[in-house]
């Protein structure tokens, strides 16, 4: 896809993989819409921020009908927006569980579910969802993350054989031990410079966007070459 000039929505641009992708898209000379909860310290031309929060569908509703009086119809999506929460199965609080699936999952559905329409009439756009490693297989002490995970995958790889038709291209990434916040919480990895850094996998995203039509890129596995160091 030629990017220049185009719009691009991004979830969960406060920091980490959101925060370089935003900068990396407008390298590409690309619009961009950040959503997100809280906003970043990018101040460029381009790069407008809508309050967001993915898991509350009127937001989400509402956020998309603002973005598209400001700057039209996406030819982009990126699903970035996501979390995680330790715990073994019978100790991890109900509301922790629910809160990943609401983030993780139904997230991603309600802005597939909002942009798609309009890629369909435009007979283009590209769909990129961030998955995860725990996307592909299981993790001790993480099972929540990982269904989410695991379904951010299933969804993939259904609705890009729903969309190819209308030239829509589906992208998920799965990403291994990433250098960001998400390890603040967690016991068992702290983020380190032996992991991968987010503009990396800012860079693979930009990379599956700037295919030839035909070409289309399902699933991208990236790991860091030594995470022992």
């Amino acid at each position: 896809m030629e990017l220049k000039g185009k719009l691009a929505i991004v979830t969960g641009v406060s920091k980490g993989i959101g925060l370089e992708t935003v900068k990396t898209l407008l390298e590409a000379g690309m619009y961009v819409a950040g959503w997100g909860r809280t906003n970043n310290s990018i101040d460029h031309k381009n790069y407008h921020f809508f309050k967001t929060d993915v898991a509350d569908w009127e937001n989400v509703q509402a956020s998309y009908k603002a973005t598209k009086e400001q700057l039209g119809n996406p030819a982009v999506l990126i699903n970035n927006a996501g979390f995680g929460i330790q715990g073994l199965i019978h100790e991890i609080d109900v509301e922790d569980w629910k809160s990943m699936y609401d983030v993780n999952v139904h997230g991603l559905f309600y802005c597939i579910k909002m942009a798609a329409p309009d890629m369909i009439d435009n007979q283009e756009g590209h769909i990129v969802n961030i998955s995860s490693i725990a996307g592909t297989n299981g993790v001790k002490t993480m099972s929540g993350y990982v269904g989410s995970k695991h379904a951010v995958t299933g969804i993939g790889h259904s609705i890009f054989q729903e969309l190819r038709d209308y030239g829509i291209k589906v992208t998920t990434i799965y990403p291994g031990s990433t250098n960001t916040n998400f390890f603040d919480d967690m016991e068992f990895a702290n983020a380190n410079e032996n992991m991968m850094r987010p503009q990396d996998i800012a860079q693979t995203i930009l990379g599956s966007l700037q295919t030839h039509p035909n070409y289309h890129v399902v699933d991208v596995e990236v790991r860091p070459l030594k995470p022992k160091g």
